[in-house]
């Protein structure tokens, strides 16, 4: 009778043991729903959850709340829904590749998710996310069958990529800050893109976008550029700095470009093989270019009204005549004048290019005469990657976030 009154306990003891160590793994593989199961009483898991690649099972990781590791599928083949009723929170990479039949993702808890990267998911198509993720810091979403991203509604976030999701045409989010860098591209060609809060950023490319939003966009510590884009029209009302570089190339529909507040781009101001685009006239206040301007098309009229500092090449050359551009840009360039680099100006070309194409110092609006201005000491062009002052400290503040 005594060894069975011990017994007992020591039997409790045993399991709960146990249970403490099906919570608790560096990683835990699972081949099968018995499996997802058995972690149903683990609140938090302490590791990471691997699904195993001949699972045939729908998973669901019911019960689980915390995962403090990673949660991954990997060409898991035949799984065709992924779950977890009460997970909130994912303290390291959200990952799912070349899992080819998955259809259902349902988290409906989920917020929080330090990297999610989904690669190759052609048959997923929506997301059950109810309350939505609205804390990572990377996010990565490629190849997949995805129509939205309902869902995924981030504040700030490190680094996003969006491409080759060929049937996404919603992109709409709240983020404020983008400390890294985003890239949208190759989605479906009605994709829009609107950031309606986004206030600052590192660097952004936007490529095969129908339409752009960016209204409350202030700074962008990096580079931003679109390139081979179907919009028509590109606005940034609020948009004052820029720390690297400005692109416009290869959007076929553009025909007009509004930034009224700019006043500084530390890189390359870029505008190039716009077919559609007839004037660049919505640069008012632009004062500095550190690097080179380097525009090239269709347009006629080139106005920027407020220039004082270019300290790379300039290069201007048009199918349409541009006289007037011309004799007004040839008048402030010069080693002590407003345009320092090599300077070239040409129009009525047929096929216009970009600096280097022309003999330095060209001057053609179409007129058929030419005049040289070549300074004795031209400067290269240079390239400033971060901007300072009030907003590198922003950047440095959000970098550390």
């Amino acid at each position: 009778m005594s060894a069975i009154k011990y017994l007992a306990p020591a039997l409790a003891i045993a399991a709960r043991a146990a249970a403490a160590d099906s919570c608790s793994a560096a990683t835990t593989t699972i081949q099968n729903a018995g499996d997802a199961s058995a972690l149903a009483s683990c609140t938090t898991f302490s590791g990471s959850i691997a699904i195993a690649t001949g699972t045939v099972d729908n998973i669901a990781l019911d019960g689980v709340q915390e995962i403090t590791g990673s949660l991954s599928a990997d060409n898991v083949t035949m799984m065709t829904t992924l779950s977890g009723a009460d997970l909130e929170k994912i303290g390291d990479s959200f990952a799912l590749n070349g899992v080819q039949v998955l259809s259902t993702l349902n988290f409906p808890r989920l917020t929080n998710v330090d990297t999610i990267d989904w690669q190759a998911l052609p048959n997923l198509q929506g997301l059950s996310f109810t309350t939505g993720v609205q804390m990572a810091s990377s996010v990565s979403i490629q190849n997949t069958g995805l129509a939205s991203l309902d869902g995924i509604n981030l504040q700030v976030v490190d680094s996003m990529i969006i491409e080759n999701n060929p049937f996404l045409e919603d992109l709409e989010m709240q983020l404020g800050n983008i400390s890294t860098a985003l890239s949208i591209g190759a989605n479906g060609q009605n994709v829009s893109a609107i950031f309606p809060n986004l206030e600052w950023a590192f660097n952004m490319t936007f490529r095969n976008v129908s339409n752009i939003s960016l209204p409350s966009l202030a700074a962008v510590n990096g580079s931003l550029g679109f390139y081979s884009n179907f919009m028509d029209s590109v606005a940034c009302p609020n948009l004052t700095n820029i720390g690297g570089s400005l692109s416009f190339i290869s959007n076929a529909d553009l025909t007009n470009i509004t930034m009224p507040e700019l006043k500084q781009v530390q890189g390359a101001l870029n505008i190039q093989n716009n077919t559609a685009l007839e004037e660049i006239t919505g640069f008012g206040s632009l004062t500095t270019v550190t690097g080179a301007v380097d525009f090239y098309g269709n347009f006629s009229d080139v106005e920027l009204p407020a220039l004082k500092d270019v300290r790379g090449a300039f290069n201007l050359q048009s199918s349409s005549e541009i006289t007037e551009a011309c004799d007004h840009f040839q008048s402030i360039a010069g080693p002590n004048l407003a345009i320092k680099g090599t300077y070239t100006c040409k129009g009525k070309e047929s096929n216009p290019g970009t600096t280097g194409t022309l003999p330095g110092g060209t001057s053609d609006g179409g007129s058929g005469g030419s005049s040289s201005s070549t300074p004795s000491s031209a400067a290269s062009a240079m390239q400033i990657t971060g901007a300072t002052g009030f907003l590198g400290v922003v950047a440095a503040i959000f970098g550390m976030l």
